[in-house]
């Protein structure tokens, strides 16, 4: 989700904008007279005898080479199942479990309320409505149609033609209602793109069924085009920073126009063709890499799962383009490299990564384990990135996802080698991670995204994550919902649910409760400390407020760590306290100075002198998802300003 706003800008920069902004208006209303009169075909005739000549992931011929990989690392079984259960209409999206959608899929419907989009044009369709609890991210996500992928490896597994019917009967159902710039799915060019990457993947898998007809192929065919053509006509780069959306819309012209590479159309002057998206795409994706990923490798946008979807736009693209003699700078390659480190050096020790900032489950493929991936597991881009850059240590932290490198590289090479990670600092993200043989913490000290726009920020500046041999204790509290409930999007990226101090009932950066994906910079955080073992940073959010400043040193011990909180100047009230969100499944018992935390046999003493609470919460580990957990809230007095964990 995105939104678009102006700030900052001179008298003749905002009359442009408004001058442009009224000159598309009436562009659309024009445009929506002809599409509801003349709806958007094409010739057919240009179609008939197409075949994509591109160099793709994956190759038919190569197929009993991965039917024996599938079987060797003993994955066909689950992979058949959840084909099944798509083929049975089985579907658990954005945290609704496992549901059946019936003989027909709706696809304008938010079937976890019911809610349906009504068809008409894209551009007057109301996605967002905050009075009720739809969610357009639903729809969305059912026709990105990233199970496809899953259907045709059962196909390819068990040579079995249902898993073609499926696929052909929900592409020529979708395709029927869902006229081009009519339905509520073109409504977001950002699935657009996503849902062509995942319509070429099937095309590479079904291309040889003897039950899809070239009749099928024509109307597949000429959908993929214009879906080429509306993300061509409807980039979203108008806002003042650009994102994920952006480069999920280059992502789909550049997939588009390599598969597209040897089509021919009659009509030479057309200026919106394969030809130009490809051109045009593979230019602004060295340009996105300049200006959303930072130099230490981390994505601009300040939250981990993005940063994962965007390292993947980037990742698969860039091996596409590669098997297609298409090839990017020094410059580019080095930062993706870093991209792919950062992956690497969060990753906490039970194989999780912690969840910082938005999270919405958005991927570009889902390669492996489509009915069951875990959202905070992110190893299945190092698999792949193993592959790529010749890295063992990324290959090592992937060894559990050999799958994704199969498909993504056409290949998996085992590493026995075990890597050592250690502290690190990154400091234009603003992540800092202090580690030893028992302790990950990871503190969150930077900028919020997009050059301070926070966007797909949260009040989380100085909050921490705690891993205590191999097990989570502390954890960010994660995102729940964007716009179908307004009230619990505030609650999940507000100062009180993470892990850090909150001042009376301020907030680091203040927020307007209905505009969601706005958070003015206003905390400023930085770092003045880091080594090894040591982390000190300060933020500033409750500066003009009520006049201090939170600083946060986090201390790493052998066997254990020290928190010390201070505000400067020494302004302590009964309204301050430090809270922190307990995992799921973390036990308390109360004792004398302090608490234990006990966690599947594994437990920490949190030591302390302070008067505390320990309320009820929630934490989302998947968007959709909420599940209840604790909150402990101590209160911070002058002279006992430090929490002590020690590990049992």
């Amino acid at each position: 989700m995105r939104i678009y706003r102006i700030c900052n800008l001179t008298l003749m920069q905002i009359l442009s904008k408004l001058l442009k902004k009224a000159n598309k208006r009436i562009y659309y209303i024009f445009r929506m007279i002809k599409i509801k009169s003349n709806p958007i075909i094409l010739e057919k005739q240009y179609f008939h005898k197409f075949n994509s000549k591109c160099n793709f992931l994956y190759n038919i011929v190569d197929k009993e080479k991965f039917k024996e990989k599938l079987y060797e690392y003993s994955l066909s079984i689950n992979i058949i199942t959840s084909a099944d259960n798509i083929c049975n209409h089985k579907f658990d999206l954005l945290g609704s479990g496992k549901k059946y959608l019936g003989k027909d899929l709706s696809w304008n419907k938010d079937f976890k309320t019911g809610y349906v989009w009504k068809n008409g044009f894209y551009k007057n369709i109301k996605i967002v409505n905050l009075s009720n609890n739809s969610d357009v991210k639903v729809p969305w996500e059912l026709s990105r149609f990233q199970h496809i992928i899953t259907l045709g490896k059962a196909y390819w597994i068990t040579d079995n033609e249902k898993y073609a019917i499926e696929f052909k009967n929900e592409i020529t159902n979708w395709i029927q209602n869902n006229p081009v710039e009519m339905s509520v799915n073109w409504t977001c060019t950002m699935d657009v793109a996503i849902r062509a990457v995942n319509l070429i993947c099937g095309y590479f898998f079904f291309t040889k069924s003897k039950n899809i007809d070239n009749d099928f192929w024509v109307e597949f065919n000429k959908s993929l085009y214009l879906h080429g053509k509306f993300i061509y006509r409807n980039l979203e780069n108008e806002g003042q920073h650009n994102g994920n959306h952006y480069l999920s819309d280059l992502c789909g012209l550049i997939w588009l126009g390599i598969y597209f590479n040897n089509f021919i159309m009659e009509d030479k002057k057309v200026k919106n063709n394969p030809k130009a998206w490809l051109e045009f795409g593979i230019s602004e994706f060295k340009n996105e890499m300049k200006n959303e990923v930072n130099l230490d490798g981390t994505d601009y946008e300040a939250s981990t799962s993005y940063h994962r979807l965007v390292t993947e736009l980037f990742l698969i693209t860039t091996i596409l383009c590669n098997k297609n003699d298409i090839y990017f700078s020094d410059e580019y390659m080095q930062k993706l490299e870093k991209m792919c480190e950062f992956m690497m050096n969060i990753i906490k020790p039970n194989g999780l990564s912690p969840i910082i900032g938005d999270e919405d489950d958005g991927r570009l493929l889902i390669v492996s384990n489509y009915g069951n991936w875990n959202r905070r597991d992110f190893r299945h881009v190092l698999a792949a990135a193993g592959e790529y850059f010749d890295r063992d240590d990324f290959r090592y932290f992937g060894r559990d996802y050999r799958e994704d490198a199969l498909w993504i590289t056409g290949n998996f090479k085992e590493s026995g080698e075990v890597p050592s990670l250690n502290s690190k600092a990154y400091d234009k993200g603003g992540y800092y991670i202090l580690r030893n043989d028992r302790i990950y913490c990871i503190i969150r000290c930077g900028e919020l995204s997009c050059s301070g726009e926070g966007g797909h920020s949260h009040n989380d500046q100085l909050s921490i994550e705690l891993n205590v041999d191999n097990e989570d204790f502390i954890v960010d509290p994660g995102t729940y919902v964007y716009t179908s409930n307004y009230k619990m999007r505030n609650l999940f990226r507000s100062t009180g649910m993470h892990n850090t101090l909150q001042v009376g009932s301020y907030e680091q950066n203040d927020f307007n409760k209905y505009d969601l994906f706005y958070m003015k910079e206003q905390s400023f955080a930085k770092c003045v400390i880091f080594n090894e073992s040591t982390f000190s940073g300060e933020h500033y959010g409750y500066k003009r407020k009520c006049g201090v400043i939170h600083r946060r040193t986090v201390k790493l011990r052998n066997n254990g760590m020290i928190i010390e909180d201070n505000v400067l100047p020494d302004k302590i009230n009964d309204d301050i306290y430090v809270n922190f969100i307990l995992d799921c499944d973390v036990d308390i018992i109360r004792r004398e100075n302090g608490i234990d935390l006990i966690k599947n046999n594994k437990s920490i003493f949190m030591k302390f002198h302070n008067p505390y609470l320990i309320t009820d919460t929630y934490v989302s580990y998947g968007y959709g998802q909420k599940f209840k957990t604790k909150k402990l809230s101590i209160m911070l007095k002058k002279d006992y300003n430090k929490v002590e964990l020690i590990c049992c």
